[in-house]
């Protein structure tokens, strides 16, 4: 089949090559891949910045969410059949979507939705698994709390800010002068042009921040939430509060320890509790963001499709930090 792949770690281009189609393990399902989206994580694992706590061998495949449909099941798979409509997100081990097949666990899985294209779908499943986790499992957000979240016309922000409003929260988030329309559109009701505005002198008392940036932005973040609120982040420093699975020696390390200091610290300043998210797949939570989708609750947002050949190009777009919403790669 053919795939995009990469050969080591580090700045090098995608290449496209033949690999084997993918064994199919008994609870497996493989899937056709219509379309696959790009996302953050892509070009941390080209770069190697996930390697010390997910291992890779090479070639290694790139890609990490996807919509196809299932050509062959698994002897021991229950609920899906050859011809349905899938979307999903590989398993963080098994990772591989910018490729022709893929195979994966059936509890991976969810029906597409109906009223979504194959390219809108495969738009879907890391970037709202993720805010899923995030505003519901982690924060816990209840209707008429005020979260928020950073980087609003973003791929993860423009699907985040829809499921915090479809959740009945207040919403607050950040973006350039360019986005504003876009993330009013989707429903924020109050909006930081970073910029030109500080959003921890503007904003006070809040339930929780949805971090997707990191570094100073996340540190700065614990000046808004109230004593008790909470902070999750996907771009900080791993703490294993939240996805102890994927925990690894280095996390026990005195220098892990030393590097995640402040946020300690901050976290016993402020009362506030820090969680770093490690997203895992799960068919049963995509099928509640499908009930959303399905009642126009959320909508995909996809700044650009490209085609298969040109998956470099559609990688370094989503790196430039311009794209306003997903982009997507057309494979089939």
């Amino acid at each position: 089949m053919k795939a995009m792949t990469i050969s080591k770690y580090g700045q090098v281009p995608l290449e496209q090559t033949e690999q084997p189609r993918p064994d199919v393990r008994p609870h497996d399902v493989l899937v056709e891949i219509h379309a696959a989206s790009i996302n953050p994580v892509d070009f941390k694992i080209r770069d190697g910045d996930v390697k010390l706590l997910i291992p890779y061998q090479f070639p290694l495949i790139l890609g990490n969410d996807f919509a196809g449909i299932i050509v062959e099941i698994g002897h021991a798979v229950k609920q899906f059949q050859v011809g349905d409509a899938v979307y999903g997100r590989a398993e963080k081990n098994r990772i591989g979507t910018f490729a022709e097949y893929i195979a994966i666990d059936e509890q991976m899985l969810a029906l597409k939705p109906a009223s979504l294209s194959f390219e809108e779908a495969a738009s879907i499943p890391l970037v709202g698994l993720t805010s899923y986790q995030a505003l519901h499992d982690v924060l816990q957000a209840t209707p008429g709390q005020k979260v928020l979240i950073q980087a609003g016309a973003g791929g993860v922000g423009t699907f985040a800010i829809q499921l915090a409003k479809a959740m009945g929260l207040y919403v607050a988030t950040t973006a350039s002068p360019a986005g504003h329309d876009l993330v009013a559109s989707l429903g924020a009701d109050e909006i930081i042009d970073y910029r030109t505005e500080a959003f921890d002198e503007v904003l006070h008392d809040y339930d929780g921040v949805y971090d997707t940036i990191g570094g100073e932005t996340l540190r700065r973040s614990f000046k808004i939430v109230r004593p008790g609120g909470q902070i999750v982040s996907i771009s900080g420093l791993p703490n294993g509060r939240f996805g102890k699975s994927y925990r690894s020696g280095f996390l026990k390390t005195n220098l892990f320890r030393l590097l995640t200091l402040r946020e300690t610290l901050l976290e016993r300043k402020h009362d506030v509790t820090y969680t770093f998210l490690f997203m895992r797949p799960s068919g049963q939570q995509l099928e509640h963001i499908t009930e959303w989708i399905e009642t126009g609750q959320i909508k995909p947002v996809i700044d650009r499709v490209y085609p298969f050949e040109d998956a470099q190009a559609a990688l370094e777009y989503s790196e430039s930090g311009r794209a306003k919403g997903k982009v997507v790669l057309k494979i089939k």
